[in-house]
């Protein structure tokens, strides 16, 4: 993974990215906790947390070009990935705003390699603050944290891995018995 001010991104196996898209598309939306310094919300860690919730929009493959016409659509479908876009809110602010909450990082999956070269290309944009385009609304360590959120709950592989994928199932199918406690469990190891 690289990172510049404001970017964030990363390289991923294409068989690993589709995985990940299949829970993605079955579970579009999902919070993921971030640390934060103040007061405690959990007596038991003495940590604090901000939510942030995050929405997956799904596209179709792009094409593969021709050589001969790089400029001309292919009649055939795509054997390249499916893009993807999410999209990461701070839960309040959409609590707030709803549809009119501004994104704090957008990342795009970059899939027109997908097919020849077996990887999938993440970018990652951090918002700027629109009084100071220079500064970001959230850290690079906060956004690589949530892109790894992505990886954890949505890429079931190993005991956490499921654990974590069961607790993405229980926010969609069972919302009354999900805990937001099981989520700081689960999501700290990421910090």
């Amino acid at each position: 993974r690289g990172t510049s001010r404001g970017f964030i991104c990363a390289s991923i196996p294409t068989a690993t990215y589709e995985s990940i898209l299949r829970a993605g598309q079955k579970y579009p939306q999902f919070i993921i906790p971030v640390p934060r310094e103040g007061e405690s919300v959990d007596a038991e860690t003495s940590k604090a947390y901000e939510f942030f919730i995050l929405q997956w929009d799904v596209y179709d493959s792009p094409p593969v070009p021709s050589p001969d016409a790089p400029f001309v659509p292919p009649i055939d479908k795509s054997p390249n990935a499916r893009a993807s876009t999410v999209i990461f809110t701070p839960l309040a602010e959409y609590k707030l705003r709803q549809t009119f909450a501004a994104p704090h990082l957008v990342l795009t999956f970059h899939t027109d390699f997908s097919s020849s070269h077996g990887v999938v290309l993440l970018r990652g944009e951090i918002t700027p603050r629109a009084n100071n385009p220079s500064d970001f609304v959230l850290s690079q360590q906060d956004a690589q944290l949530l892109a790894m959120g992505i990886q954890s709950f949505y890429l079931w592989g190993g005991e956490k891995g499921e654990e974590r994928g069961n607790l993405l199932r229980t926010f969609h199918e069972r919302p009354g018995d999900f805990k937001w406690e099981e989520l700081i469990k689960l999501g700290d190891v990421l910090a």
